[in-house]
């Protein structure tokens, strides 16, 4: 069996109809699930508001609240709307009393306080359910949810126009619905899983929305040979893919196999499940951290905490790429006829990278002279210990900031871990431009180079946690103007990642002294619609010669965890046409005591630029 990523299976059952509430919830919970989705309205009671023979007609429309405790409403119900209710008909009789139904079961929604209910959606008709829908979320102050439930590919059609093409399209039915309703974060997704499976470019496109619940149709399931329902090859990969979004499950429709009704349909999926890919350390680790916006660290002008050192230190494969890198430039220091070397770690921390240095120089039975150079004073009593304890006098601790120290001799090489989750968003390049004058003219810098990189990305769930940040006494776009490290887990990347800025260590273009850059990037079209809400960062830094270590998805290193992506965002959703294409700008800019980004885009249409002279977001100096 393998690793279920930890999590607990969640299921429940859709009902078309409870002729007996407390029934129904027992024999769910005796079967493992978790919850009911059920009409709150009886399916026959379709009530008129205009004039009909039901106008006036008595009884109750809807299921008494006194059947089930107000525990058992809010953990246990998920309400379901009627599904003739259509207030974007055509018929003004029709659209009327959709209206009017709609608006009083939200209503008795509200007073049971369910968690969550489900409207079926079926076609791209929806100004008047998004007009509704809206107003109850922001009238509503609970925090209950609203599932919007659509099929996970549309039925195939006979007709090759493209216009009738994009109505069967169900993504552009919910993308039209959340546009109206301006992305609201309680407005989420049930997929139906269907016979037919979308494109892989479609599924990676749902993977970026923002999905509460999988919903399996018994009709989806085939029958094994011992009479059990199970899915196809194709059906369980999506199933898995999805799970890994920590998503619920609905199970809907009649048994379809007489061996012990829906609950082995619920056994059949918890197994698939649990036959997830177990987690290496790498997802091991960055578990908990998924689309949790961070603000980027900044060393330079803040000094670390012992558990963020900590963390970095643990990180298998960064410091043995910087000590093979070492390694190989002390090497090239002996075919110099150099049996002995100057290192000097820039920003030691608590050591790592000394430790580094001195097995590399005790694998060749180099004599090293090595210089810890590290301006956080509570870092260096660290290093003053490693030391007195295991270093003795081939180590010299200096407690200052790398641009201010008098070097007593030049090195030979340079050694420095200053690298952001963008490459130079740490200020590397103004770091290491600062203590040149400590390197021997034909001395090495490891690293020696670094590339950043962008990706556009689709988020809704980012989106909406970034617009959740604003703050009362900045600036109203602050958030959007902040980049924000993240480990982007419910996220579409949609087109391969291009070069942005590149730094080089010495920096030996008289031409390119300055740290400033600026980088037109003009991605290709995605295959698809889709919406873009900002940029994934990465980066690519050689360490030395053929040591490189990368954060750039299709180039990562394999189990390196010390840097999760950086996030540019964007102010508002730009919807992206498949075919079309996105032409970015970014820039790094500088002054005396700060360096920041800025960035706009001008396809496929024009967005003001973001962070003007730094308004929103700096790294000082």
């Amino acid at each position: 069996m393998g690793d279920n990523q930890g999590e607990r299976f969640s299921c429940g059952i859709d009902h078309s109809y409870v002729p007996d509430l407390r029934t129904a919830m027992d024999s769910a919970s005796e079967s493992g699930f978790d919850f009911i989705c059920t009409p709150m309205a009886h399916p026959r009671c379709k009530r008129e508001f205009m004039d009909g023979p039901a106008r006036n007609r008595g009884g109750l429309f809807a299921i008494p609240d006194a059947l089930l405790s107000s525990q058992e409403w809010s953990s246990s119900v998920v309400g379901k709307i009627s599904p003739w209710i259509s207030p974007d008909s055509t018929d003004p009789t029709i659209r009327f009393n959709s209206e009017k139904a709609l608006q009083q079961e939200l209503s008795y929604a509200s007073h049971l306080s369910l968690p969550a209910i489900i409207v079926q959606l079926n076609h791209c008709s929806v100004i008047r359910l998004a007009n509704i829908l809206n107003s109850y979320m922001l009238t509503n102050a609970s925090h209950q949810q609203v599932w919007i439930q659509v099929p996970l590919c549309a039925s195939p059609g006979n007709n090759d126009n493209a216009q009738d093409k994009a109505i069967e399209d169900p993504w552009k039915w919910w993308n039209t619905l959340r546009s109206l309703c301006d992305f609201h974060k309680r407005l989420t997704l049930v997929l139906e899983v269907t016979q037919t499976l979308p494109t892989d470019v479609e599924i990676d496109r749902w993977y970026g929305e923002p999905i509460k619940c999988l919903s399996f149709p018994t009709t989806v399931f085939r029958t094994n040979k011992k009479g059990f329902p199970v899915l196809s090859r194709a059906h369980q990969e999506v199933a898995k893919r999805f799970f890994k979004l920590r998503i619920q499950s609905i199970i809907s429709g009649n048994s379809q196999h007489s061996v012990k009704g829906l609950s082995s349909y619920f056994q059949y999926l918890e197994h698939v499940h649990e036959c997830q890919s177990p987690l290496d350390d790498y997802h091991r680790f960055v578990r908990g951290y998924e689309d949790y916006l961070q603000w980027p660290l900044q060393p330079l002008m803040d000094n670390l905490d012992s558990q963020t050192y900590e963390v970095f230190e643990k990180d298998p494969v960064k410091y043995a790429k910087y000590e093979e890198a070492i390694y190989l430039a002390l090497l090239d220091r002996l075919e110099s006829n150099k049996n002995e070397a100057v290192v000097m770690v820039l920003g030691a921390g608590r050591g790592p990278l000394v430790k580094a240095t001195l097995r590399a120089g005790h694998s060749l039975q180099t004599k090293l002279t090595v210089y810890a150079i590290e301006k956080n004073p509570n870092a260096v009593i660290t290093l003053q210990n490693l030391k007195a304890v295991e270093w003795g006098d081939q180590v010299t601790v200096v407690s200052t900031d790398m641009r201010e120290w008098d070097a007593p001799c030049k090195a030979d090489i340079i050694v420095s871990e200053l690298l952001g989750s963008f490459g130079d968003n740490e200020l590397s390049p103004e770091c290491l431009d600062g203590a040149m004058k400590y390197l021997q003219e034909d001395g090495i810098s490891i690293p020696s180079k670094y590339t950043s990189y962008l990706s556009p990305l689709s988020s809704p769930k980012l989106y909406t946690e970034v617009r959740d940040c604003r703050e009362k006494d900045k600036h109203p776009l602050t958030a959007f103007e902040t980049p924000f490290v993240v480990h982007l887990h419910n996220a579409n990347i949609f087109s391969e990642p291009l070069e942005c800025f590149t730094f080089n260590h010495p920096n030996l273009n008289s031409e390119l002294k300055s740290n400033d850059r600026y980088a037109c990037i003009v991605f290709q079209s995605p295959l698809k619609d889709t919406i873009l809400t900002g940029f994934a960062g990465y980066f690519e830094a050689v360490l030395y010669k053929n040591v490189v270590i990368s954060t750039v998805p299709q180039r990562h290193s394999e189990g390196m965890f010390s840097w999760f992506p950086i996030m540019f965002p964007i102010k508002e959703p730009v919807p992206v046409a498949a075919g079309s294409q996105i032409e970015a700008h970014f820039w790094r800019k500088s002054s005396s005591s700060k360096v920041w980004y800025e960035w706009c885009i001008t396809k496929p249409q024009n967005l003001a630029l973001h962070n003007p002279k730094g308004r929103s977001y700096t790294i000082g100096l």
